[in-house]
């Protein structure tokens, strides 16, 4: 069984469940549902066929779970969290935008260590981090889940499901917050600012980021590379992945090391061309 293709499966019925449902309490629910039913069917997968290598048990707690389980986390954050947000009084839904804000920033910053390795794009770890073969070293540092199955969790891939969770529903609490001051409409829905589809891969998305980047966006306000991603990642509706190790393998390409800039400028040149016939 191709268990990476499920979780690719699993991203495109997301899609259509948040396109046939524009209430975000009933597509968090839904969203759940179909996640818990993916993990759950690649934990008896596991058991029952187990892993060829290390490198295929990294891979699987590291990428292709964290698929179903980053998803999982984040629509359950986004329930929880709405339908327990005040009916009225502008004032409270501020405050309780804020103080869920706060609670997530506690936790990227008691968890810095493990943040800066997941953004740099280290491995030096892996093995440890993401087999379960170092539990009893590594012990399982997360709240809210007290019990996890030692057959289908290792010591760090939840607190990464976590991570990148969170990084997603910040940016959603910012969207909240953003319209709620601005005294826009109250309507619950998960894309407040309409974000556009990103139709490329994730190496034109890293491409593209660096690039901007290195011609001086962001540099005004002294932001990183991870935090440009993220005020991008409030325009498209793209998660990337990797963003370093990614950018790594772009500069070890054998021909175009600029492949999806060299494609862009193609295309607006023969726009100009047409729009002067």
């Amino acid at each position: 069984m191709e268990l990476q293709s499920l979780s690719e499966e699993l991203l495109e019925e997301l899609k259509e469940i948040k396109i046939q449902n524009q209430e975000i309490i009933e597509q968090a629910f839904l969203s759940i549902e179909v996640c818990r039913n993916l993990l759950s069917r690649y934990k008896k997968e596991i058991l029952r066929e187990g892993f060829e290598s290390i490198e295929d048990e990294i891979f699987f707690f590291k990428t292709t779970k964290q698929i179903p389980l980053v998803q999982l986390i984040y629509f359950s954050e986004i329930h929880s969290f709405e339908i327990q947000f005040p009916k009225a009084d502008r004032e409270s839904q501020r405050k309780s935008i804020k103080r869920k804000i706060d609670k997530l920033n506690r936790f990227f910053l008691y968890n810095l260590d493990f943040g800066r390795y997941v953004d740099s794009g280290a491995t030096h770890f892996d093995k440890e981090y993401f087999t379960r073969d170092y539990l009893a070293t590594f012990h399982i540092t997360t709240s809210k889940f007290y019990f996890q199955d030692p057959e289908f969790c290792t010591p760090r891939d939840m607190l990464l499901g976590k991570y990148q969770a969170y990084n997603s529903f910040v940016v959603y609490l910012d969207s909240r917050l953003f319209k709620l001051e601005n005294s826009l409409n109250g309507n619950l829905v998960l894309d407040p600012l309409n974000k556009l589809h990103w139709p490329f891969s994730n190496s034109d998305y890293v491409e593209l980021l660096y690039a901007l980047c290195a011609k001086g966006l962001g540099r005004q306000d002294n932001l990183s590379i991870m935090k440009v991603s993220k005020r991008l990642q409030q325009v498209f509706d793209f998660t990337p992945k990797d963003i370093y190790k990614t950018f790594q393998s772009l500069k070890g390409r054998k021909n175009s090391r600029t492949l999806f800039l060299d494609e862009l400028a193609t295309s607006l040149l023969l726009e100009m061309d047409k729009s002067e016939e």
